[in-house]
């Protein structure tokens, strides 16, 4: 499987290319090739999923240049999953946009979909921290032009601000990078593990300065407090097919945390010890609160859903900050779980939002189908919520348990959280769906959309699936989880190109 690691970098990108040299003039034509590349996408992260479970990490090194000189990729158990759940959610999305016409509302965006879907795989995949940054700027001009696709001054706006404080964190991002270079020489991750245990007492502060603005950085992509100000604006205006794929480049910044924490600085190393675990999980239960205090507050739809995805970053990024075994298999289920409950969410938003006069929560005349978009609401509601019997209840109790000698704060902030979270839905529900009165204006009426409504069960089918297959869910991430603290294979895969060209 070595050469297939690169596809699901290279496939969107040229399928990208196609359409805006080929295909430019016919919509048609671009739906067609986006559903066919990302329908493709989805077999090959199948194949390197079993792959990475088989045979364990393997790496791909661009043009046969060894590690660290060269670009490498790296195909994991974990890279697998993500890459997985990306082209997962993808393909939902893709026919949401194509069902609903909103892919037809501005210029190219199917093109801009496979370049973001190019960005967040290579992320995933990347081997270099170099070529992160690199992946990361990628997403970041694909998803601004996907959020103001079609765009009106307020998204514009909130457009506006998202790039601005993702260029701050770009500019953090290059100034970490140029440090841990000066200090090590090499920016390949399985390099820096074995070096930076290795360096010398003077230059543990600068790897320390490193690490935190590094922290900061993906801090910024996962919306963690004080750093989260741009998510709910842009999440907000974004259109929602556009804020439902979104729900999956906040988790970008989970990965790399969680790849930056167990691989380059874990707990173990005397530079940085706990300092990461010491600034996560402080920002992280102010993250949850914030956001279920938000969803309390929130006065239209579309912003109640995007601080619900702030309280699920907070969530996630409570079990990774422990940085055990046990509490990382628990976020990662949570992160299976939100990015799909989360675009669920964003999608039936839309449906409303498209559907009413305006987006606000408000008593307005019935809409359109009530009573089915309705049920898909309480049910994405539950699932964001973390009730039972969907995989949020699961993923709460998985984090609980890795954290039950910390009753007295982490229980206490996911369970008051939970509580106000459901309240806020429940007051959204009951005003969209219950209390709704005839008004002077009718409200939109849009076509029939089939493909769209397929798209959401499709989404909480994966909820229903992710909650019937828990235990051999749950059981696949513990070896993914003991893999992470057992980072030797995955060092080995990108030394062996370099041991095999230094053979004589």
């Amino acid at each position: 499987m070595t050469h297939w690691i690169i596809a699901p970098v290279v496939l969107p990108a040229l399928v990208a290319a196609l359409m805006v040299v080929a295909l430019r003039h016919s919509l048609a034509l671009q739906r067609a090739a986006s559903i066919v590349s990302i329908l493709a996408l989805n077999a090959i992260a199948v194949a390197l999923l079993a792959s990475a479970t088989q045979t364990g990490p393997e790496a791909y090194f661009l043009g046969n240049w060894p590690a660290p000189f060269g670009i490498v990729l790296v195909l994991d158990r974990l890279s697998a999953m993500m890459v997985l759940l990306l082209t997962g959610l993808a393909l939902p999305v893709v026919l949401y946009a194509v069902g609903s016409g909103w892919d037809a509302k501005g210029a190219h965006f199917h093109p801009l979909l496979q370049f973001l879907l190019m960005g967040i795989a290579g992320a995933f995949l990347t081997g270099d921290a170099f070529n992160l940054f690199v992946f990361f700027e990628v997403l970041l001009i694909a998803s601004y032009g996907l959020m103001i696709h079609g765009g009106t001054r307020d998204r514009t706006r909130a457009g506006i601000q998202y790039v601005a404080f993702n260029l701050v964190g770009s500019s953090l991002f290059l100034i970490a990078l140029a440090t841990i270079y000066a200090v090590t020489g090499t920016l390949n991750m399985a390099d820096l593990a074995e070096k930076l245990p290795t360096l010398p007492d003077g230059d543990a502060a600068l790897i320390r300065v490193a690490a935190v603005m590094l922290i900061m950085v993906f801090a910024i992509k996962g919306a963690l407090v004080p750093l989260q100000f741009w998510l709910p604006g842009t999440y907000a205006n974004a259109p929602g097919v556009v804020a439902s794929m979104f729900a999956v480049m906040t988790k970008v910044g989970a990965y790399a945390t969680l790849r930056f924490g167990t691989l380059i600085f874990p707990t173990t190393l005397p530079a940085t010890g706990p300092l990461v675990a010491e600034m996560l999980l402080p920002a992280a239960l102010l993250t949850l609160a914030i956001g279920a205090i938000g969803i309390l507050g929130a006065t239209t739809l579309p912003r109640l859903v995007a601080m619900a995805a702030i309280a699920s970053m907070g969530t996630a990024f409570i079990a990774i900050a422990a940085f055990t075994p046990a509490t990382t298999s628990a976020a990662l289920y949570y992160i299976l779980h939100s990015t799909l409950a989360t675009a669920a969410l964003f999608l039936v938003a839309d449906l409303v939002t498209r559907r009413r006069t305006d987006g606000m929560l408000t008593a307005q005349s019935p809409i359109a189908q009530s009573g089915l978009i309705g049920a898909l609401f309480m049910v994405a509601a539950i699932a964001i919520a973390g009730m039972p019997p969907l995989s949020g209840f699961i993923g709460k109790l998985l984090i609980l348990d890795a954290w039950r000698d910390h009753a007295a704060t982490v229980w206490t902030a996911i369970l008051v959280s939970t509580f106000l979270t459901i309240l806020g839905l429940s007051r959204a529900g009951s005003t969209l769906f219950w209390k709704s009165q005839a008004t002077a204006g009718d409200a939109p009426k849009p076509k029939p959309e089939p493909l769209a409504f397929a798209a959401v069960f499709a989404l909480l089918a994966g909820l229903a699936a992710l909650t019937i297959l828990a235990g051999p869910v749950t059981r696949w991430l513990d070896a993914t989880a003991a893999s992470l603290y057992d980072p030797a294979p995955y060092i080995a895969a990108t030394k062996l190109y370099q041991d095999r060209a230094d053979a004589p």
